[in-house]
């Protein structure tokens, strides 16, 4: 799933949650506001979102306190983890539909072996990657992750402020500080959004909260297609059943450490 993690790329580099809806803020200098989420602005966020549903949270989770945290910590915590979990899905919806009708046409190793065949469904094109391929994916947007979680609380020049300590919820930081020169940032490379107002940057906030969840939706539909047939009659047909394990990203690659059983089997073993 080469394609899946360059688009991934296309798609944290295209994203607009860089400004926030507008929530209530503490100010602890003139330099580095800071904002403090509450409940009532998820309920506010919610009706600008949807507002025919509104806010529904049937868990609560609006209101808790994870690890003993503030209820802001918690809720800087959850808007990072659905706008992070939105983008990823957009990037999975479109790698999906985009490496089943094309492969790049060179050589994908030193070797000259080429991109999966199209005839594979993307599930299928994953198992059969290189174990090092695959651990280069994993790496690199591993790394990008690290690099995003290394914020202090103050916001120092160059730094953001983390998003559980009053820090804007999915705003990627740039590669500006980083010691070894980067050409271009995750977020807008090109800086061709650099003078756009705070109202269409709130605007597109909403337009990308939305489509990643319904890129949850939809990422979550295609599998549930192909490893329970009839299982999302809308999709029944399009796609081949997959017999591997889709929550099993290296089956295969350590069967020789489990002795040749699955890693499903190994667990129950165990």
């Amino acid at each position: 799933m080469k394609t899946s993690a360059l688009l991934f790329l296309t798609a944290a580099s295209g994203c607009y949650a860089f400004q926030p809806v507008p929530a209530s803020r503490d100010v602890t200098s003139r330099a580095s506001p800071l904002l403090h989420e509450t409940k009532a602005d998820l309920e506010d966020l919610a009706k600008k979102l949807n507002p025919v549903i509104g806010y529904y949270d049937p868990l609560g989770l609006g209101g808790s306190r994870f690890a003993g945290r503030t209820n802001e910590f918690t809720i800087g915590f959850l808007r990072h983890a659905e706008i992070k979990h939105g983008r990823v899905a957009m990037a999975a919806f479109v790698g999906y539909c985009v490496q089943s009708n094309y492969r790049w046409p060179w050589a994908m190793t030193l070797d000259g072996s080429s991109f999966p065949s199209l005839a594979l469904s993307p599930p299928e094109q994953w198992d059969v990657l290189p174990f090092a391929a695959k651990l280069q994916i994993i790496l690199f947007v591993g790394y990008l992750e690290f690099y995003s979680e290394i914020s202090s609380s103050k916001g120092q020049p160059g730094e953001l402020v983390h998003y559980c300590k009053g820090g804007i919820p999915g705003k990627y930081p740039t590669f500006d500080a980083n010691p070894h020169p980067v050409p271009f940032n995750l977020y807008d490379p090109f800086n061709l959004h650099k003078n756009m107002s705070k109202e269409e940057k709130e605007r597109r906030l909403l337009v990308e909260l939305n489509n990643g969840r319904l890129a949850m939706f939809g990422i979550l539909g295609f599998l549930c297609a192909q490893t329970t047939p009839g299982s999302v009659p809308f999709l029944n047909g399009m796609f081949r059943s997959y017999t591997g394990e889709v929550m099993a990203p290296f089956q295969g690659d350590i069967d020789i450490i489990l002795g040749g059983r699955s890693m499903v089997e190994a667990w129950h073993l165990n």
